[in-house]
């Protein structure tokens, strides 16, 4: 059993997503307040972007150049950071980048808050988005090496449930100070991020280095004791002992294969998951859910609906507490099922409030437009909004983990700055002026994601990081992956099931030794007899 310093670790990294949130969608909020629109706008004499206010009878804008650029080029610094960031998880360790991510983010929130100039705020988001960027790619990381694989689906859900918070958060600072008739408005939410990236840096100093980056740098002393104090076991329990043992022999074997490289992630067995996790994590952005969070308030506004604050803020509820169940079920349905049915239901909605904004202008149209784009919440944040972290923690394996899931975070990063960038030139009424019936995109977007689930998504839950590399080399197909299990598993432990299917074979590390390829497919019944002395369910990372 893992005792309580597990979750501290695991929740006290969560945390990130808190910045993750916040840092995503104080902006939303900030751009529709007039003093905001006073300070980094200009003079107009008519309105032409949803950025507009009258301050004493002047008429003020920030055109939709700049608020692309104000919002889209955080987008831009989280990419590259998110990049960068697998050198940097392995060069200096999961918790020392928690640290360094956490840095950065401050020294962009200093810029962000010191000058009232557009271009000090647009360097200061970059920067801020970079710091964002490694921290976006850390924490899954770090939750997935070091929770047990009961939990660690719901552990890394924990990640999207504190980004939730964080843009609840930050939209209910932004609905309490934007009527406030001073600078004030705008620099409380912008300011307070310096609170939450101390948290951050804090816990960089706090919690147990993951035990198989330690493997990774062959410091298997500290690996061994890492392991057993987030287990609370002492080092020579045999679960301890069984645990490493696998974790370094896995991490033998895939040295003896030569140095790591991106190009191999694009070869053999690993290209197939390499673009798993790319397409989950861009078909998470394209679900259209950042488009509520970034540019919610004008969305609600050009609907004609007279309370757009309340409304944001009323899709940030849904959006937390949505994430609760998200958290259970991906655990309860697996991953596939979960993606599969999450994406089938926010494209329906969408497709409702796309007809609903073209045939009915009055206030029932409205209100069903508000309650569908609430109900397409609901669905990503119970489904797509965990499940995409959860995918790409199990993803790779431990010598191509920090490069893949870079890759993976990168990919959401990307497709975050694109609708970010693109959305004001679509919707707005002085270039594309698509307004609210940009939801048939998304619609369209949400059904491909659904179908691409089916046929490319594998099951994860239950497995161990390192049974995971065996599933992946068997060749199984991701619709059959649900029923699969490692050669030699019993039918007690693992949580796998009598009656499941599985590759029975060579489990070593040598030639064909993840080899599903040397097994056969049979009956996992058929061994239960032989498996009854195995009482002991096996404590597996």
């Amino acid at each position: 059993m893992s005792g309580l310093w597990v979750y501290i670790c695991c929740g006290w990294v969560a945390f990130g997503g808190f910045v993750f949130g916040w840092d995503s969608s104080y902006i939303n909020g900030v751009m529709s307040m007039p003093w905001f629109i006073k300070d980094y706008g200009h003079i107009v004499d008519h309105q032409s972007s949803s950025s507009y206010a009258v301050i004493d009878n002047v008429q003020y804008e920030i055109s939709s150049v700049n608020r692309s650029l104000i919002t889209s080029l955080l987008s831009l610094g989280t990419l590259v950071g998110a990049l960068i960031g697998g050198f940097v998880c392995d060069w200096a360790g999961r918790r020392r980048t928690l640290s360094i991510g956490a840095a950065v983010y401050i020294v962009g929130v200093v810029l962000q808050i010191s000058p009232i100039h557009i271009a000090g705020l647009i360097v200061g988001r970059i920067i801020a988005g970079f710091g964002v960027g490694l921290l976006s790619l850390v924490n899954p990381m770090y939750i997935s090496e070091v929770a047990p694989p009961r939990i660690r689906g719901a552990a890394i859900g924990t990640y999207q449930l504190f980004i939730t918070i964080g843009i609840l958060t930050s939209q209910g600072c932004a609905l309490g100070t934007e009527s406030t008739l001073n600078a004030s408005a705008y620099r409380i939410p912008i300011g307070l991020q310096f609170i939450w990236g101390f948290i951050i840096f804090a816990g960089g100093f706090i919690i147990t280095e993951s035990p198989r980056w330690y493997v990774k740098k062959e410091l298997h002393t500290e690996a061994l004791s890492a392991l057993a104090k987030v287990r609370n076991l002492p080092p020579t329990d045999p679960s301890v002992v069984t645990e490493y043992e696998e974790i370094k022999s896995m991490h033998e074997y895939e040295l003896s294969l030569g140095t790591p490289t991106y190009g191999e992630l694009f070869r053999g067995t690993l290209a197939p998951r390499t673009w798993v996790g790319i397409n989950v994590q861009m078909f998470q952005q394209l679900t259209g859910v950042n488009f509520i969070f970034y540019y919610g308030t004008a969305f609600f506004q050009s609907a004609g609906i007279t309370k757009p604050y309340l409304i944001t803020v009323a899709t940030g509820v849904v959006n937390v507490f949505m994430t609760f169940p998200g958290i259970i079920l991906v655990e309860k349905l697996g991953r596939r099922k979960f993606l599969l049915y999450g994406a089938a239901w926010m494209s329906l909605c969408q497709l409702i409030v796309g007809v609903v904004s073209i045939t009915v202008r009055d206030k029932s149209g409205q209100n069903v437009l508000a309650g569908f784009t609430c109900l397409f919440i609901a669905g990503f944040a119970s489904t797509w909004g965990p499940g995409g972290w959860v995918l790409i923690g199990e993803l790779f394996p431990l010598k191509h983990r920090a490069r893949g899931m870079s890759l993976a975070t990168a990919s959401n990063w990307w497709w975050n700055w694109v609708i970010a960038f693109v959305v004001p030139y679509i919707t707005d009424a002085a270039y594309g002026n698509l307004q609210t019936k940009i939801a048939f995109i998304w619609f369209a977007t949400s059904l491909i994601g659904c179908v691409w689930t089916f046929f490319f998504v594998p099951e994860t839950r239950y497995h161990s990081l390192e049974t995971l590399d065996e599933m992946f080399e068997s060749g199984v197909k991701p619709w059959n992956t649900a029923k699969w299990v490692p050669s030699g598993a019993d039918a007690k432990g693992g949580g796998y099931r009598p009656g499941d299917i599985g590759v029975v074979g060579h489990h070593g590390h040598g030639k064909g030794g993840m080899g599903g390829k040397e097994g056969k497919e049979v009956e996992h019944g058929e061994h239960e007899g032989e498996e009854e002395g195995s009482e002991k369910e096996k404590v597996s990372a």
